[in-house]
């Protein structure tokens, strides 16, 4: 594990701990890290055209995006942490002040752990999805499902559920897809994998990345 991915644990970590309150702290928790995102801008300008991944810590840490996706301009914007709820608030400032060819959002895996119920979280992506329709017009949104994990595996019917429900949404919505990296993730017995995490059971380590890129390269 690289020093990067400790620290990044460390505060990840801190953020799933038994009686933390994501919700209590509120979406301004990630003030920060989008007032960084906005430096980057200044620095460099979001190319136009680029595929923009964003939601949580697993696209954060989603080091090697550009090497599984050489074909695109990736851009990251994953904000570690987050859920819908966070991602609704801040979509003006990380989704559609850009000019992105296509979207990916990946949101829902820490909604469900923090006990929202599938219901809200579904309500809020659509509201997600209507505000860049509206904003950018055309541009396609492709949501990736939960993914399964070790340390979140009793909770895997509600993730099941959300998938589901996100699915079904999509289908339904014009220009909107469903990445499901939910199933090739799991073993023969319908067991999660156990070797594509980090040592936190998780995160996912470079065999974890590579189901995810398998997935999502039939939408670019």
């Amino acid at each position: 594990m690289t020093t990067r991915h400790m620290l990044l644990l460390t505060g990840l970590l801190y953020l799933t701990l038994p009686g933390f309150s994501q919700e209590a702290e509120g979406p301004e928790r990630f003030e920060e890290s989008v007032q960084h995102f906005e430096q980057q801008d200044k620095e460099i300008p979001f190319p136009d055209g680029a595929v923009l991944f964003v939601g949580s810590s697993s696209i954060t840490i989603w080091e090697s995006l550009d090497e599984d996706f050489p074909e695109i301009k990736a851009v990251n914007r994953g904000f570690g942490g987050s859920q819908f709820s966070d991602l609704l608030y801040y979509v003006d400032r990380v989704v559609t002040c850009y000019n992105p060819s296509k979207i990916f959002i990946y949101e829902g895996d820490n909604d469900i752990a923090a006990k929202e119920k599938v219901r809200s979280i579904v309500n809020e992506a659509k509201q997600v999805r209507e505000i860049i329709a509206r904003k950018l017009p055309g541009v396609p949104v492709i949501f990736i499902s939960a993914k399964p994990s070790i340390a979140r595996w009793k909770l895997r019917k509600k993730y099941q559920q959300l998938n589901s429900e996100l699915s079904i949404y999509a289908s339904k919505s014009q220009y909107t897809g469903f990445v499901n990296v939910w199933e090739p993730a799991l073993d023969e017995n319908g067991i999660v994998l156990q070797d594509i995490f980090l040592e936190d059971n998780l995160h996912m380590n470079a065999k974890g990345y590579a189901i995810w890129k398998k997935a999502i390269e039939p939408f670019l």
